[in-house]
């Protein structure tokens, strides 16, 4: 597995921060995704023996975490919270106005590649509810309206 240069300044910088190898996994895992799309064989196999780790420990950290994944996503993932602050002010309408818009369910991809959707449990945003994460941007305050905003600009900056 090669990494970029990018990647390995970043790993071996973290690693100066944490007291043993093990606590740098998520942040690896995360900067490791972003790179590569998401967490394969090889790159978790890779993860591991640098980090000390079974593959298995590596995997039980990935299933625990709902922004890491095994399974390549969109270019954008568009995480909508349903979490109670979220459901009570519309984050369930606002999903199945995603769904529809998208012409995608839970944990599904656009056949352009450009979109994911997650229903996902919450993203800290309770006070600005319904919110949604669009890899690592968030959006408050949503409507329908607004989420359409949202996604035709994302659509034109992939598109570009």
């Amino acid at each position: 597995m090669k990494f970029s240069d990018e990647f390995e300044a970043r790993f071996t910088e973290m690693l100066t921060h944490y007291p043993t190898r093990r606590s740098a996994l998520v942040p690896t895992l995360l900067y490791a995704q972003d790179e590569v799309g998401n967490l394969s064989d090889e790159v978790i196999a890779e993860l591991a023996q640098r980090l000390d780790l079974t593959e298995l420990e590596v995997r039980n950290v990935i299933s625990y975490y709902s922004m890491l994944t095994t399974k390549p996503r969109g270019k954008y993932n568009v995480q909508v919270c349903t979490n109670i602050a979220c459901m009570l002010r519309g984050g369930e309408e606002l999903l199945g106005h995603c769904k529809k818009k998208l012409g995608i369910g839970h944990k599904g991809t656009t056949p352009d590649g450009l979109f994911s959707l997650e229903e996902v449990e919450c993203i800290g945003a309770c006070s600005w509810a319904p919110a949604a994460q669009v890899n690592y941007d968030f959006h408050e305050n949503l409507t329908s309206a607004k989420m359409d905003q949202i996604l035709d600009e994302y659509k034109k900056k992939g598109t570009q």
